[in-house]
């Protein structure tokens, strides 16, 4: 126990290194910052809210490294800010509904690529009904850079189905992913 009559929080125990360790690589394989992963597993696989300097100590991160992890994880709604009676410091608690914050990167991040690679193909193939071949190879390349380019706008508009269906009801039917995958055009 510490002063404060709260437990002793500046160590971490195997399990937890472990499991930070590895959501922190995953997060960083994401396109995340590593030390976001390892601070929401740190809050998720504490029973109680925990300080910046508790954070501190556990993850041997320097003060703003902590500070600006905390701002960007609560950004992402991933983390909050908690009060607790007879302290003064701030505390933080982690979301714990795995699903809300998988659908919400899928919803702000992944969706947002796909409907801007949606539009980037859309004006592709703009692009490509507007040139004018010179002769019957160029009609030819045009012709499979037509299709390519269709398939890819296929691809993407199946892909934003999917995780927008994903996202709003958390299931999918992916017999449309199937038959692309598969070659079937039933």
């Amino acid at each position: 126990m510490s002063d404060e009559g709260t437990r002793d929080v500046s160590t971490m125990s195997p399990a937890e290194r472990i499991v930070s360790e590895a959501i922190g690589r995953l997060m960083e394989f994401w396109g995340f910052k590593r030390n976001m992963g390892r601070v929401w597993v740190v809050l998720h696989l504490s029973d109680e809210p925990l300080t910046s300097r508790d954070l501190r100590e556990r993850l041997v991160l320097s003060s703003g490294s902590v500070s600006m992890t905390l701002n960007e994880l609560q950004r992402w709604g991933v983390v909050k800010r908690v009060w607790v009676q007879g302290s003064r410091a701030e505390h933080f608690a982690a979301e714990n509904s795995l699903w809300k914050m998988v659908s919400r990167v899928l919803r702000e991040r992944e969706l947002v690529e796909i409907h801007e690679a949606i539009l980037a193909f859309e004006e592709g193939l703009q692009a490509l009904a507007e040139q004018t071949p010179r002769d019957d190879v160029e009609r030819r390349r045009l012709a499979m850079q037509k299709e390519r380019v269709e398939e890819l706008l296929e691809v993407a508009r199946l892909g934003r189905g999917l995780l927008e269906a994903l996202v709003s009801t958390a299931r999918v039917d992916a017999t449309a992913l199937a038959k692309l995958l598969l070659g079937s055009k039933d």
